[in-house]
């Protein structure tokens, strides 16, 4: 029974719909018994202050998904010092804001599930996501290089990258990975095209989709190793419950079980 003593969780993005964050974490929640829910919620940009505050502030927290990873870590206090260049988890400490970006954690998760494959990564956008990869390729000892509709952005992101001391990468590639929201849409065209896939190289996509995304299968077809990003939802899903609940380990395998019912 939800009350006014209820902790409330919100996904802050646009679009918010197809999210299985909400059935992923209410699952743990009941399980371990806690007074706790997650709604999505579909908000503009200029929305995403306010609402992280409200409800930080009110002894909940939430995730920030596309577009709003960047605004997260402009409103949030980083923790350990490190400094956010985008943010995914929120919460408060302290009567402040505070963020992570647990990303990483699972995009790394899924690099193991692929195998641990060696050589550089590319990553495909230059969003919140993509900073994510590139921590990860970094945790990883791989360079990145960078794939992005606009040659400006491109520069701008190397740069970021090179600040967060991750290396410029070079064939051969061993990951690629989606961090674009190309394959949410059923007629979206593919993040790269078949012909464009390093021949070396593994497939993530970070878009997830029951029966695999799109490009997914597609590089399934040629026998290219792929998975999409149930995994990277999982992993960076259970590393935010233990931001929220720090005395609580997250029941990972009842999510994975939730992401199961959803994702066939």
């Amino acid at each position: 029974m939800i009350t006014g003593l209820t902790r409330v969780f919100g996904l802050l993005g646009n679009p918010v719909d197809h999210s299985l964050s909400p059935a992923m974490h209410n699952a743990a929640f009941a399980a371990l018994g806690l007074d706790a829910v997650y709604v999505p919620i579909r908000c503009a940009g200029a929305e995403v202050p306010s609402l992280m505050r409200a409800l930080a502030l009110a002894g909940g927290g939430g995730n920030l998904t596309i577009p709003h990873k960047r605004i997260g870590a402009v409103v949030a206090r980083s923790i350990g010092g490190r400094p956010l260049e985008a943010c995914n988890t929120f919460w408060s400490q302290d009567g402040a804001v505070v963020g992570d970006e647990t990303d990483s954690v699972g995009i790394g998760r899924a690099w193991r599930t692929l195998g641990s494959p060696t050589g550089d990564w590319l990553v495909i956008g230059t969003g919140g996501s993509a900073l994510a990869a590139g921590r990860a390729a970094r945790n990883a000892g791989a360079g990145v290089m960078v794939r992005s509709r606009t040659p400006e952005r491109a520069a701008a992101f190397r740069l970021e990258l090179g600040a967060m001391g991750v290396g410029p990468g070079a064939a051969p590639i061993g990951m690629v990975v989606n961090c674009t929201p190309l394959g949410l849409r059923g007629d979206d065209r593919l993040p790269l095209d078949l012909d464009e896939m390093p021949a070396t190289a593994v497939g993530l996509d970070l878009v997830y989709a029951p029966g695999q995304t799109s490009w997914v299968r597609a590089l399934a077809s040629q026998g290219i190793r792929a998975c999409d990003g149930r995994e990277v939802l999982l992993g960076q899903g259970a590393a935010a419950f233990e931001r929220w609940f720090p005395s609580e380990p997250a029941p990972v395998e009842v999510m994975r079980a939730a992401l199961a019912r959803g994702l066939p």
